[in-house]
């Protein structure tokens, strides 16, 4: 809902598919409450976004790092908080977080996200993709929105590690896109009790376009730099690798779609960006959803 609503209606629209509506509205009575916004920097959405992400404050938590190897010889780093495996039961629900783009476990919209969920009693872990969140990389290859096979990996790894847990997830931004994708991949056979889409962009080609109007090229442009930076810092490994790949271009690039073009297609076998953004959008995984999932814009 945008600032410009709050005028509009006395709280959140609220849309229920699939016959859940009797199951989990009435454990939702907040949502019948006025919304009553923060005052001074809620009347427009990129104070809210800029605000947050300048004055609110990272809570401390200690993190225990674990690194996993896929099959195909790549990295990614699960971040568990350090002692909770003599605080927790073993049957404890687990809660796995997923950043949005370029995101991690230091973020401060995780780390409230973590610091929330252990209050309840939750075991959590943070999924930080390749190279995210100082995460290791080890192959050529990052990570994408359409490559599922860490998620399914890392569900794997988890379920194994605690096997009497109902796990359930969470994810931001592209995190909310590969979430929603994996469960409509999985559908009936998916072993998440639940999860919660946060600022999905849903369609790609449609972020795409937004992304290139007005302010939004701020947040273009932060993003291109963090994915730069991210790039330089393993550069060794795509020195020699030829092909389509444009080096020059993603080493100084100056938004995501001149990053995704030169290395993000190439490396999941895309033929061009719009082909990658318009096959990787989890818009068309929605219908295939079985696990009861909120969806938060």
């Amino acid at each position: 809902m945008s600032a410009s609503d709050h005028h509009q209606q006395p709280h959140p629209s609220f849309e229920i598919l699939g016959g859940g509506l009797h199951r989990f509205f009435p454990s939702l009575t907040h949502l019948t409450r006025p919304y009553n916004p923060f005052p001074f920097i809620t009347w427009n959405r990129h104070v809210e976004t800029i605000f947050a992400s300048f004055f609110r404050s990272t809570p401390h938590v200690t993190l225990r790092r674990q690194c996993l190897r896929t099959k195909d010889g790549g990295s990614v780093a699960l971040d568990w908080v350090s002692g909770d495996d003599r605080r927790l039961l073993p049957h404890a629900p687990l809660l796995i977080l997923l950043p949005g783009l370029t995101g991690g476990s230091g973020d401060s919209y995780v780390r409230h996200m973590l610091v929330r969920a252990r209050s309840k009693g939750w075991r959590v872990v943070v999924f930080n993709s390749r190279g995210c969140g100082d995460s290791p990389v080890t192959t050529p290859q990052f990570y994408s929105a359409s490559f599922l096979g860490d998620m399914h990996e890392v569900v794997s790894h988890v379920s194994d590690r605690y096997p009497n847990a109902n796990l359930y997830g969470v994810g931001w931004s592209l995190g909310a896109n590969i979430l929603v994708r994996y469960l409509g991949q999985e559908s009936h056979n998916c072993p998440l009790s639940g999860a919660v889409s946060l600022c999905n962009p849903f369609n790609l080609v449609v972020s795409d376009e937004d992304f290139r109007k007005g302010f939004n090229k701020i947040y273009d442009k932060a993003l291109s730099s963090a994915l730069c930076k991210i790039f330089k810092k393993h550069a060794l490994l795509f020195e020699d690798i030829g092909g389509e790949y444009n080096i020059p271009m993603v080493a100084n690039a100056k938004s995501v779609r001149e990053f995704d073009d030169g290395l993000t297609r190439v490396s999941f076998g895309f033929k061009s960006v719009d082909d990658y953004y318009f096959n990787s959008s989890s818009s068309d995984s929605i219908k295939h959803v079985q696990t009861p999932l909120l969806c938060i814009q």
